[in-house]
């Protein structure tokens, strides 16, 4: 070999060992330790497959809150929403019990009315000649009163007073008063017997319905007034089944309405779940200022449950949501800004919070900004990182 491929060899020699890519370091490696490595880029990366890591900034933007559960006292209002219904113990429906002719009206919708108040006259055939048997069964047990049972056999005494009082039944029968049946016979029979009757206001309160026209011809218990006394109502509050154990008859109640809060009291619950919102009925009765309120309108109830002293893991509503398969779940946070979704169970829903099982205290939840995260979670697709 010659000076110069000697020289040759000796440089590519050289070259070959400053070369990085041809390290023995990098050749050497130990199998076990690649294997390792491997493993803990996974942990750090993607064998958790239903987390999701946000960063600092994602979480400011969402304004995302994390906080540590602890046993706190339970509230001891329930929340729930309801609807402003007429009090039916405080209403009434005027109808005729025989057919009849609409005359004339004497009361209108939104009318205040009170008791006795005259509210529609009507005509009838039926009650013409109810009038009429009566005025003549009044007039036979006059005079037969008079002449007494010393002038008069006891039976004819005796048959007289009867078909009075069976005159005067039938047309209390037909809707007439006993004031009215009483001017019926003491005034002018002429006048009194042509089938003309008034109907009266069987309470105080306010005409919220009068569907008919004069001339019109009313059919036996066909609704011609309805009237409500709205002073007090009525609100029907949909309850969670869970939390009607700890609902009293009478305890104190609240509604709000618009922005203001009435004072109430539970007088009823129901014992049937409605079919559609699986929930129970608890009646409120509540009073109406200045008629404010409505039937129909739409509010929001809270109730008393009377109890203290609890202790129990809560949260704000918006914490718990619905999971894809339907149940409840919330947001922990198992490393800095890494969010696990965790499956609880909703044991109560109060004013604005719900009581949770499942998890303990001390756990991070996110307790502010949880349906961002869960949307997060569905956009990765259940994969662990989205960096």
């Amino acid at each position: 070999m010659s000076i110069q491929q000697w020289i040759q060899c000796l440089l590519v020699l050289v070259f070959l060992y400053a070369n990085p890519l041809y390290s023995a370091d990098e050749h050497d490696h130990d199998p076990a330790e690649k294997s390792t490595e491997a493993g803990h880029n996974d942990e750090d990366g993607h064998d958790e497959e239903n987390r999701i890591h946000l960063s600092d900034e994602q979480r400011r933007s969402a304004g995302i809150r994390v906080e540590t559960l602890t046993l706190r006292p339970i509230p001891t209002e329930i929340e729930a929403p309801g609807e402003i219904l007429l009090n039916a113990y405080a209403s009434s429906q005027v109808t005729p019990r025989i057919k009849a002719q609409v005359i004339k009206r004497h009361i209108r919708l939104g009318n205040p009315v009170s008791v006795g108040e005259p509210l529609v006259t009507l005509s009838s055939v039926a009650m013409a000649e109810g009038q009429g048997a009566l005025l003549v069964a009044a007039q036979e047990w006059r005079r037969v009163k008079k002449l007494g049972k010393k002038v008069v056999s006891e039976r004819r005494y005796l048959e007289a007073q009867v078909a009075f009082q069976q005159a005067r039944a039938k047309l209390l029968a037909y809707g007439l008063t006993t004031g009215q049946t009483d001017r019926l016979v003491t005034g002018d029979a002429i006048r009194q017997a042509d089938g003309r009757f008034t109907l009266l206001s069987p309470q105080a309160g306010t005409v919220i319905r009068d569907d008919f026209i004069i001339g019109q011809m009313i059919e036996p218990g066909e609704l011609l007034f309805k009237i409500t006394d709205e002073s007090r109502l009525w609100v029907q509050a949909r309850v969670n089944p869970k939390s009607v154990p700890h609902i009293n008859m009478g305890a104190p109640a609240r509604v709000l309405a618009g922005t203001e809060w009435i004072e109430g009291k539970v007088i009823q619950v129901h014992h049937a779940l409605d079919e559609t919102t699986r929930t129970l009925a608890v009646r409120l009765e509540i009073p109406n200022p200045a008629d404010r309120l409505h039937p129909g309108q739409f509010v929001t109830a809270r109730i008393k449950t009377g109890e203290s002293g609890q202790n129990a893991l809560t949260l704000p509503l918006d914490a718990v949501m619905r999971s894809p398969d339907g149940d409840w779940q919330v947001f922990v946070e198992e490393e800095p800004g890494e969010f696990e979704p965790k499956e609880v169970e909703l044991l109560r829903q109060l004013p604005g919070l719900a009581v949770i099982g499942g998890l303990k205290p001390g756990t991070r939840v996110v307790t502010q900004g949880a349906f961002f995260v869960q949307s997060e979670l569905a956009k990765s697709g259940f994969e662990v990182h989205n960096h």
